[in-house]
């Protein structure tokens, strides 16, 4: 795995996560159907980056983006329903879901600019992350003529290709 791709890193590493969660559940014997559902939408998210950054298209990178944004839409909604019906602590389902909501922004940020960007040709997408609770998340388009620098004030940045 790429050590400076972001999304990558943060989506496995979140899907880590969700498989002790799982493990979790099966030894307490909560809900064997529920704990199914939200390790295949857990995992799925990382699994659907992994396809989006081998993309054949652009068309086929926002595809694939798009089903690990949904898919991280679904993880939260069993998060939420999983600390409301008491599967797990509030401490526990609180620091799952900062994760899940931080790749959704991440996620609504690649989505965003690479659909609203038409000179991505052969271009990289490169995500400049700021800190956890910064609402907005700016970017830096590279490409073959120059880019276009949106915040300067960046502390790690992520290669995707597009």
């Amino acid at each position: 795995m790429k050590e400076n791709n972001i999304i990558l890193t943060k989506s496995y590493q979140f899907s880590l996560r969700i498989v002790r969660l799982y493990v979790f559940l099966q030894k307490d014997k909560k809900s064997t159907e529920l704990s199914r559902q939200i390790v295949r939408s857990g995992t799925s998210i990382g699994a659907n980056i992994e396809e989006a950054i081998a993309a054949s298209s652009r068309k086929d990178f926002i595809s694939k983006m798009n089903i690990a944004h949904k898919e991280a839409r679904e993880t939260r909604y069993w998060l939420k329903l999983f600390r409301d019906v008491s599967f797990i602590d509030e401490r526990l389902s609180q620091s799952l879901l900062n994760d899940c909501e931080e790749l959704l922004k991440i996620l609504t940020a690649i989505l965003n600019t690479t659909k609203n960007n038409s000179i991505l040709h052969s271009s990289f997408l490169i995500l400049n992350y700021k800190n956890r609770r910064h609402r907005s998340l700016p970017f830096f388009i590279a490409g073959c003529d120059g880019g276009f620098p949106v915040d300067e004030e960046t502390t790690a940045t992520a290669a995707i290709k597009v």
